[in-house]
């Protein structure tokens, strides 16, 4: 129990660090590419993000989903990659090869839909190299150039307003 919370607070100091050397790197490029993180306890209707991924005319080679699970075992077989607590190791170290790929794809978004104060999800968005990363979150607004201040059982809200600013910015 001791060494739980030793480890959470040195990925918190990694978290913490990896955000303060952020450099923002705008871009007038229109989006091709397309990350999701997600919190399986939260939201996982992967089909209904699918079809807004569809919308915006995103190939399905360039859309990548990783969603946090607290438990190890269960049905997942619909999202592309799963991860646990059990994948990060102490300093910001991750132990899937999938998840560090994931963290060092160029997206050019990054949609983070999940509310919850999770030190692994924030480590992974935190960790993304994405040019635009877009959060559902305000407990820590360093993690995204973008807020849209919903409820996670509002998606069709988060489609309509991620849609009006990626126009608004050019992107689409």
């Amino acid at each position: 129990m001791i060494l739980k919370a030793f480890k959470e607070k040195s990925n918190q100091k990694f978290i913490d660090k990896t955000l303060s050397m952020r450099v923002d790197r705008p871009s007038s490029e229109k989006v091709e590419s397309i990350g999701v993180l997600l919190n399986h306890s939260e939201y996982c209707d992967y089909d209904k993000i699918n079809s807004f991924l569809d919308e915006l005319e995103i190939p399905q080679t360039k859309r990548n989903f990783f969603t946090f699970s607290e438990e190890t075992k269960g049905e997942h077989t619909q999202w592309d990659n799963i991860f646990t607590p059990k994948d990060f190791g102490w300093r910001g170290k991750l132990k899937n090869v999938e998840l560090q790929n994931f963290t060092e794809t160029n997206f050019d978004v990054l949609i983070c839909y999940f509310l919850a104060d999770n030190n692994e999800l924030k480590q992974i968005a935190a960790m993304s190299k994405a040019n635009l990363k877009v959060g559902i979150s305000d407990l820590d607004e360093r993690l995204y150039d973008l807020m849209i201040d919903v409820d996670t059982k509002n998606f069709d809200v988060f489609k309509k307003e991620l849609k009006k600013y990626l126009n608004v910015l050019n992107k689409l």
